[in-house]
């Protein structure tokens, strides 16, 4: 008995291991893109919040509407870089955590 008890006391810590990993995963995702000009560069975390954003020199030449936009546009495509990163990460832990619960 105490065997079997060792075996599932192993699956169980193996198991809260890798959703501990997981989760670390999760909070140090980050994209950073840089405009096609190189003007603006922002940076977003794992849930799509803005944490960063830079300005090369030129960058108030474009006047406010402009550089808003550029704001507005290089975030958002942070953030979508972002998502995909986390959707893959979720994909790749669903898979390999559900072999992990299946296994016996």
């Amino acid at each position: 008995m105490t065997g079997a008890m060792d075996e599932l006391e192993a699956r169980a810590r193996a198991q809260l291991d890798r959703l501990a990993d997981f989760g670390d995963e999760l909070a140090g995702l980050r994209a950073r893109v840089t405009s096609p000009d190189g003007l603006v560069t922002a940076e977003a975390d794992g849930s799509g919040a803005l944490t960063g954003l830079w300005f090369a020199d030129g960058a108030n030449e474009l006047g406010e509407d402009r550089l808003g936009e550029k704001v507005v546009a290089t975030a958002a495509l942070a953030a979508q870089r972002v998502f995909a990163r986390r959707a893959a990460l979720i994909e790749n832990f669903t898979s390999s955590f559900g072999e992990q619960v299946g296994r016996r």
